[in-house]
């Protein structure tokens, strides 16, 4: 591959698809402006709560930790049942109360006190591997972060995009969500607002269209060149596992 404008050209006719699937959801969906920066910290330990449970439940369960404990120090130092505990409206509260105790006290040991702001000063390479290294923390969690509080120029990639790039063939039937973090980066220019609207608009696209189980294909404004729907909506990908048939 070759290096094009400041990116990674990769196969012409998957970047042009890309580009073009990019501009009609702009068009659907209108060009988003970044919302004002939020707390970088705070974001960090939602992005883990937010992890399978819906935004309701995340914010129930922010508030509710940080009512009970009232300060970053207060929930690191937090006994672990009374923090999972305090979660538990988030799903999966036993496995993301040991990874907020543990990113807070790595942060803390390092920095001498919860905060990120740092990231700013640092390169975009620089940054994704600080936050890697963090206990749990990998690269969905990061690039959320470091796109929407930093403006950096990387892409998440969660369920949604997943899910409705591979549908329109923008990656391959079984590529899995973390390869598809370099794949669709690579077709695309390194400009964190392009990234944020590609994002934000596969995003919603995948809650309001393109949905998991019963896609809206005829409502589609990517379906002239949709594989799956073009296709006859048979194909086995990785983003959608088929629905297993229970007996009566």
């Amino acid at each position: 591959m070759d290096q094009r404008n400041g990116w990674v050209a990769a196969d012409e006719e998957l970047i042009q698809k890309t580009l073009w699937a990019h501009k009609t959801l702009n068009v659907q969906y209108g060009v988003q402006e970044f919302y004002e920066q939020k707390n970088p910290m705070r974001e960090l330990i939602r992005t883990i709560l937010s992890h399978r449970t819906t935004y309701a439940n995340e914010m129930t369960a922010y508030r509710t930790m940080m009512e009970q404990f009232g300060t970053w120090e207060g929930v690191r130092d937090a006994p672990m049942a009374e923090l999972t505990d305090t979660i538990k409206t988030a799903n999966y509260p036993e496995v993301k109360a040991p990874y907020i105790k543990a990113v807070l006290e790595a942060i803390i040991q390092e920095r001498g006190e919860a905060n990120i702001d740092f990231l700013h000063e640092l390169t975009t390479q620089e940054a994704m591997q600080w936050l890697n290294r963090l206990p749990g923390v990998g690269p969905k969690t990061s690039t959320l972060l470091l796109l929407f509080e930093f403006h950096k120029p990387v892409l998440p990639v969660d369920t949604h995009v997943h899910r409705v790039t591979q549908r329109v063939g923008l990656i391959g039937p079984k590529v899995s969500a973390g390869k598809a973090h370099t794949l669709l980066l690579s077709y695309l220019p390194p400009d964190a607002k392009a990234l944020y609207n590609f994002h934000k608009h596969f995003f919603w696209h995948g809650q309001r269209v393109c949905t998991w189980y019963e896609p809206k294909c005829p409502a589609c404004v990517l379906q002239s060149r949709c594989d799956y729907f073009q296709t006859g909506r048979t194909a086995k990908l990785s983003s959608t596992p088929q629905k297993v048939s229970r007996l009566p």
